[in-house]
């Protein structure tokens, strides 16, 4: 489908569907925010299935995949909803693996699986010849600015930085929780060197993409997908950089900019994407099958 230069309000996917056999959809934000499933958008993916579409999730959970379909399950997410999940620990573990070691992992214990099975030497700091980051260590607590003084000296010393979830923010119930890419920004800005899979960048949609192909069970183009999501410089940013034409999600992680987040201002709405360089195909304030 070819893109245009002015969004459309789609009244529910059921409006799109016919002209997709593929979605990659973005997982917090768009499916739940934490802590709580968005039911309409689960109960859409499901009828975008039903109907014959396949649907891949696209994250940038530093977990591996079986860690996120866990998760899934657990904040009730029916597998009926999704065929398969690429996210950013699955890419960040081809990083990793070729990485220079010791490797000194900054983050919360959770996030430990993202090492399993990788020939890896974890150390405690002061030998690291490789930060991996999958998140802030109290992201309750803990703003970026408290990390400058240690994200300094590994700086200084030369230490790259693998950065498994670029997202700046993400939604845990009503608050913005920081997460690893507010910390690999600000890596960048005192002078370090990061790298990076997950959105926006290539190799994350690369996956995706493959896997979309696979449970196809056929030969798809980039133009039979579209991909969901409600982040600018990852969801956003990703869809259009690689290709894919995009619905975005209003009442994510920026409705704060353009007003009520099921209701916003359609005036502010345009000029935010307008002022980020933003042209999504569609839009709409959240994902459901029919319009509300």
């Amino acid at each position: 489908m070819s893109s245009s230069s002015i969004s459309h309000r789609a009244n529910g996917l059921v409006e799109i569907a016919p002209s997709y056999k593929g979605i990659l959809s973005d997982v917090w934000g768009v499916v739940h925010n934490g802590q709580s499933v968005y039911q309409s958008s689960v109960d859409a993916l499901a009828a975008y299935r039903e109907q014959g579409g396949r649907v891949v999730l696209i994250t940038n959970s530093p977990r591996p995949n079986e860690g996120v379909r866990q998760q899934l399950k657990e904040l009730g997410v029916r597998d009926d909803s999704y065929d398969d999940i690429a996210t950013s620990g699955d890419v960040t573990r081809v990083l990793i693996s070729k990485a220079d070691g010791p490797v000194f992992h900054l983050g919360p214990d959770r996030d430990l699986p993202l090492f399993d099975g990788l020939d890896v030497e974890l150390c405690d700091g002061a030998d690291a010849q490789t930060i991996v980051c999958t998140g802030l260590i109290d992201d309750e607590k803990e703003t970026p600015q408290d990390y400058t003084h240690i994200l300094s000296a590994y700086v200084r010393r030369g230490v790259p930085f693998i950065c498994a979830n670029p997202d700046l923010v993400v939604e845990r119930g009503d608050r913005l929780i920081w997460c690893a890419g507010a910390l690999a920004r600000l890596y960048e800005q005192l002078g370090g060197v990061t790298r990076v899979a997950g959105k926006p960048h290539k190799p994350i949609y690369e996956l995706a993409f493959e896997k979309l192909q696979a449970v196809a069970g056929g030969e798809l183009q980039k133009s039979d997908a579209i991909a969901i999501g409600d982040g600018m410089p990852t969801d956003v940013a990703g869809a259009q950089s690689n290709g894919y034409d995009l619905l975005y999600i209003s009442a994510g992680i920026h409705s704060g900019e353009y007003g009520d987040p099921d209701v916003p201002d359609e005036t502010k709405l345009f000029e935010f994407l307008d002022k980020n360089g933003a042209k999504p195909n569609f839009w709409m304030p959240r994902l459901s099958w029919e319009g509300p």
